[in-house]
């Protein structure tokens, strides 16, 4: 039955058909591959930026590099509202009850753009002292307060973007999340040249061509990829709130409790929420480690991450792919499968990042090399994102064991190994072996503790799903 879509499958589940190993496998990969796409799609996102900027010297990537972490934050914080409202989207399908998905659509959709507003406005309130806080050098503080404001302006958009993507995936709706986003990369790609550079002639196939541009530097990569996303905002809701088959909002319908689906939704967002504030605060307690380092080591440590996560990014899409289907097996009421499928994933996610894994160290220098010119930057980021490759197959299991976890309502677990890793084992191994080691000793201690952390996953996968309870 290899010509069966995941529609079908997932269909077939909630009504509560069996599935055998093939067609396991196949609702699997078939629902993980957009999500790798669209995952993917993020990544090279901020490789295209990192790449335009670097081109500018190391104090402009740089500038980016010291505000990065804090992105990251106010993204996760924000972001996390919307997962708790996706989560339910998934469970109410896999019931078979769509008017009530239909309902959390409405309702999630309007929290999270108050929360990304208020979020937004906090951003802009702090643009200014922020790189002062991070002990940013006085060359790179102006452009990263530029890069910041512009980021604060845009979160709403971003915020929007990534929640109504992840309800489609939470339908089963897979391709066109992933679509949309590789799109935005086309899109970015476009608004970064335009912005960041001024305008130029260039020689192409013999013939020179006048290119417009508007010579914005740092903060004209924040401003293409602002433009990127508030494109692909609209045509993602446009497809989730007219398009989508069980999600559409074309006509009037009866809402259902608002309180009892925002109760829901921060039960289940809060654990996200508070590992995203303390993961982010790490990554900027992490970038206060890394700044006495050198503006050369910031850079690096910059760029590095960057291209970590064309490595690790295949496993949040198949992570993504677990909520919905754990998710939706959740729903149906299937613990027959819970097991399997959950194995299943996370083995899937520990193949393909142990083949990223080793991707990313043989061609480190060349994707180093296409993001920065500067031989000191290059080989140093070289040389700790060859360290961290040995991590990626453990870090998959720690990735899509928490999208398993998350798909059944229970995000604490996640939450609480994740933090007492890093912050137990992470940030005191970095703080300790960074004047002793430098950069490289950064990313030694996030190498351990990511193994760590994935053994302790599989772990608790291991015992949860034996005892037939994943939420607990």
């Amino acid at each position: 039955m290899t010509d069966v879509k995941k529609h079908d499958l997932l269909a077939r589940m909630r009504a509560g058909e069996s599935l055998n190993r093939t067609e396991r496998i196949l609702m699997v990969v078939q629902l993980a591959i957009p999500a790798i796409l669209a995952q993917l799609s993020s990544v090279i996102m901020q490789y295209i930026d990192a790449s335009m900027v670097g081109h500018l010297g190391a104090e402009s990537s740089a500038a980016i590099g010291i505000v990065s972490s804090t992105t990251w934050l106010v993204n996760g914080i924000a972001a996390s509202v919307g997962v708790g409202f996706y989560v339910q989207v998934a469970q109410k399908i896999g019931a078979g009850k769509d008017a009530e998905a239909r309902s959390l659509v409405r309702h999630g959709l309007l929290t999270v753009f108050l929360v990304s507003c208020f979020f937004a406005v906090i951003a802009i309130s702090i643009h200014r002292q922020l790189p002062v806080w991070l002990g940013a050098a006085p060359e790179v503080s102006s452009m990263a307060s530029s890069y910041f404001l512009i980021y604060g302006i845009g979160l709403p958009a971003f915020i929007l973007e990534y929640t109504a993507g992840g309800m489609l995936q939470s339908s089963g709706n897979m391709k066109i999340p992933s679509i949309l986003n590789i799109c935005m990369c086309a899109l970015d790609v476009f608004y970064n040249a335009l912005f960041i550079f001024p305008a130029r002639t260039v020689s192409f196939a013999g013939f020179r061509v006048s290119l417009p541009g508007f010579g914005m530097n740092v903060a004209g990569a924040s401003l293409g990829t602002t433009a990127a996303e508030c494109t692909c905002m609209v045509f993602m809701l446009y497809f989730l709130l007219v398009r989508s088959d069980k999600l559409h909002l074309r006509r009037k319908e009866k809402s259902f409790s608002y309180r009892e689906e925002l109760s829901e939704a921060l039960r289940i967002a809060w654990p996200i929420g508070l590992e995203n504030v303390l993961s982010g605060s790490a990554q900027v307690v992490s970038t206060r480690i890394v700044a006495p380092l050198g503006t050369q080591a910031v850079a690096a440590h910059s760029f590095a991450i960057t291209a970590e996560a064309l490595c690790y990014m295949p496993g949040y899409g198949i992570a993504s792919a677990a909520t919905t289907i754990i998710g939706q097996t959740t729903g149906a009421g299937r613990k027959d499968l819970t097991r399997h499928l959950s194995f299943l994933a996370t083995g899937f996610g520990m193949l393909v990042m142990s083949g990223t894994g080793v991707l990313m160290f043989r061609f480190a220098p060349f994707i180093i090399g296409i993001i920065t010119p500067v031989p000191e930057v290059r080989d140093m980021a070289v040389s700790v994102l060859r360290i961290e490759a040995f991590a990626e197959p453990m870090f998959a299991a720690a990735i899509v064991t928490s999208g398993v976890f998350r798909g059944s309502g229970d995000t604490l677990t996640s939450t609480l190994v994740n933090l007492i890793c890093l912050w137990a084992i992470r940030l005191p191994l970095a703080a300790y072996l960074a004047p002793r080691m430098g950069l490289p000793g950064v990313w030694t201690a996030m190498c351990l503790e990511l193994v760590i952390c994935g053994a302790v996953f599989l772990v608790l996968l291991n015992r949860k799903t034996r005892r037939g309870k994943l939420r607990e």
